[in-house]
């Protein structure tokens, strides 16, 4: 019971730590999450509220992470 005690802070730190890399790896490599955001892009291209350097410059960087992400599904995939 008294070890509970002192570790529970650091328990609560490693939770919380989990929790946030969970959510950072879903922004940056959730698959439906880059998709959407590829979608928004061009049409803030042809809305004309980016310049195509800028929309060429984010769509490499997200292409990038797409397809990270699909390497990283798929050895998921191979794992089981």
């Amino acid at each position: 019971m008294i070890l509970k005690l002192f570790t529970w802070p650091i328990d609560t730190v490693k939770f919380v730590g989990e929790k946030v890399k969970e959510e950072v790896d879903k922004e940056l490599y959730d698959l439906e999450t880059i998709q959407k955001k590829l979608a928004r892009l061009q049409m803030m291209l042809e809305l004309e509220e980016i310049s195509e350097e800028l929309y060429e410059e984010e769509e490499e960087e997200l292409l990038r992470r797409y397809r990270a992400a699909v390497e990283m599904q798929q050895m998921e995939e191979e794992e089981r």
